[in-house]
C-alpha cells in the first residue's frame, strides 16, 4: 500500500466536516480520520485546553501565513493542524491561531519571522501550518508554542508536544494532555490536535 503524503492527509482533513470526528466523543488530539480520543474535554466536563509558558520568544504581529517551511529549506517537513472548537464541541470559526517555534537548529528568529506565523479558522474551525520539526535546545524538549483566540475571547497560550521525546520527562513544561497526535507520511509527518477554547 502507498504511504499517503502530507497534502492528501490535509485534503482529507479539510475536505471532512468536523462533526463525524467529534460526534459522540469529547475532542483532543488524535490523527485523522479516527474519532477523536477524550483530551482536552469539550462538551459535559467543558474542560479547555491547558494554558503553558508563552516563554521568551513571542513576537507580536507575525505575518499572515501558512507556510512556514519556506524559510526553513533544511528542516524536517511536518503540517500540524486541527480544529478550535467550544466548550460544546461545536466549530469555533474565525478563530486566531498563532504559532511560533525554533528552527532546525533549535534557534528562534528574533529579527524576523521565520517559523512564525498566523491565520484564521475556516468556517469548519479547522486550522493548518505546514513547517518543520523544530529541534531541540538545552533545557526544553520539542515543542511548538500556539496562541489561540476565538473572536472577542481571551487568548489561550499554551504549547504542543511531540509523543515519544526522551527530554519529555525532563521537561518542567511538559504537559501530556499537549501531546501531537502525529501519523508519519511519504514526505514527513501530519501532527493533529484539537483546541477547545
Amino acid at each position: 500500500m502507498v504511504q499517503p503524503t502530507r497534502r492528501t492527509v490535509l485534503t482529507a482533513f479539510l475536505s471532512a466536516s468536523a462533526l463525524p470526528f467529534i460526534a459522540g466523543a469529547r475532542a483532543g488530539a488524535q490523527s485523522p480520520p479516527a474519532r477523536l480520543v477524550p483530551t482536552p474535554a469539550c462538551g459535559n466536563d467543558a474542560e479547555a485546553t491547558p494554558a503553558s509558558s508563552e516563554g521568551p520568544f513571542f513576537k507580536p504581529d507575525a505575518p499572515l501565513t501558512r507556510d512556514l517551511a519556506a524559510h526553513a529549506p533544511s528542516g524536517d517537513r511536518i503540517t500540524v493542524a486541527g480544529l478550535v472548537l467550544d466548550a460544546d464541541c461545536r466549530p469555533v470559526p474565525n478563530a486566531l491561531v498563532q504559532i511560533w517555534h525554533a528552527d532546525a537548529a533549535g534557534e528562534y528568529d528574533n529579527a524576523g519571522y521565520r517559523c512564525r506565523g498566523h491565520q484564521f479558522t475556516d468556517d469548519g474551525g479547522r486550522w493548518w501550518f505546514a513547517t518543520i520539526v523544530p529541534a531541540l535546545y538545552p533545557g526544553r524538549t520539542r515543542h511548538y508554542h500556539f496562541k489561540v483566540q476565538r473572536a472577542g475571547g481571551s487568548i489561550l497560550t499554551t504549547q504542543l508536544f511531540f509523543p515519544g521525546e526522551p527530554g519529555n520527562r525532563r521537561d518542567s513544561l511538559f504537559d501530556e494532555r499537549l501531546i501531537l497526535a502525529l501519523t508519519d507520511v511519504q514526505d514527513g509527518r501530519f501532527g493533529r490536535f484539537d483546541f477547545v477554547v
